[in-house]
């Protein structure tokens, strides 16, 4: 079965300007910290461009095209809105950086919602893995994949995937502020089930068994393997920005003190 996503749906060029508007908004509140004494990281700047160019480019382009003929593309597409993209656009600190330029009244606002409950229960990272890895398995074992391929529904399964993948990235690594958010070997065993369901649905998906995809075998071969090794591409960066954060919260002074024991505070060492 070949996808038909031109069957009404959102004007293609509507995702690429609200990016662009996004992308503006970022680099100039970004130039603006740049010129304080504190300033604000190139590297976050780098790193929120490379995600919205990856967001731009599962959404358009060559990518879009193959994704509309072919599952191999369309898995290419969710690989790069729901799992590379929100990682970049997570690591370049967006929120850090309004609250930032925001006035202090509007800043507490902002506090606020991160501290409501309803945020409280999304930034789980149990909840934010029902949401982003079980919103895959829902998809691609249950009519709902067929019943949204060829419909401008797809557009909201697009939206899905970026806004669990961001939530998901946000609450385990991102550098942005987050309620409640757990320790890192707890975060570390969220992966770990994330890192396995991935494993388990996309080896599901090459043997044909559970999965509702009716596409010709080669694509669904081709599809289950750019989630197996795709999947475990972004989810290596994602393990790395969480490990990269372990150290800093606590030991970071005392290892400033004692250089030749890096380790001997260290939650390593526990």
């Amino acid at each position: 079965m070949h996808h038909d996503h031109h069957h009404g749906g959102l004007p293609g060029w509507l995702p690429l300007a609200l990016m662009a508007a996004v992308a503006g908004a970022y680099l100039l509140l970004a130039a603006r910290r740049r010129r304080e004494p504190r300033g604000w990281s190139r590297w976050r700047t780098a790193s929120f461009s490379t995600g919205l160019a990856l967001l731009a480019a599962g959404l358009a382009g060559p990518v879009a095209a193959l994704a509309e003929a072919d599952f191999r593309g369309h898995m290419l597409q969710h690989l790069l809105i729901g799992m590379l993209a929100p990682l970049a656009l997570v690591l370049g600190a967006p929120i850090t950086l309004l609250l930032r330029s925001l006035p202090p009244v509007h800043g507490r606002r902002i506090g606020a919602v991160l501290r409501s409950r309803a945020v409280h229960l999304l930034a789980n990272p149990w909840s934010a893995l029902v949401l982003s890895v079980g919103g895959m398995v829902v998809l691609y074992c249950t009519p709902l994949y067929r019943l949204t391929s060829a419909t401008p529904a797809h557009h909201l399964v697009h939206a899905h995937f970026f806004l669990s993948g961001y939530l998901f990235a946000w609450v385990i690594a991102g550098p942005d502020p987050a309620p409640r958010r757990p320790s890192v070997p707890l975060r570390l065993v969220v992966m770990a089930v994330a890192v396995a369901v991935h494993a388990t649905l996309s080896q599901l998906m090459y043997a044909g068994l559970i999965v509702d995809v009716p596409v010709p075998a080669p694509e669904l071969h081709g599809a289950a393997e750019l989630m197996y090794y795709g999947g475990d591409f972004a989810e290596l960066l994602l393990v790395f920005a969480l490990v990269s954060t372990w150290r800093p919260a606590r030991p970071l002074a005392r290892v400033s003190v004692r250089p030749l024991s890096p380790l001997a505070k260290s939650p390593l060492a526990k």
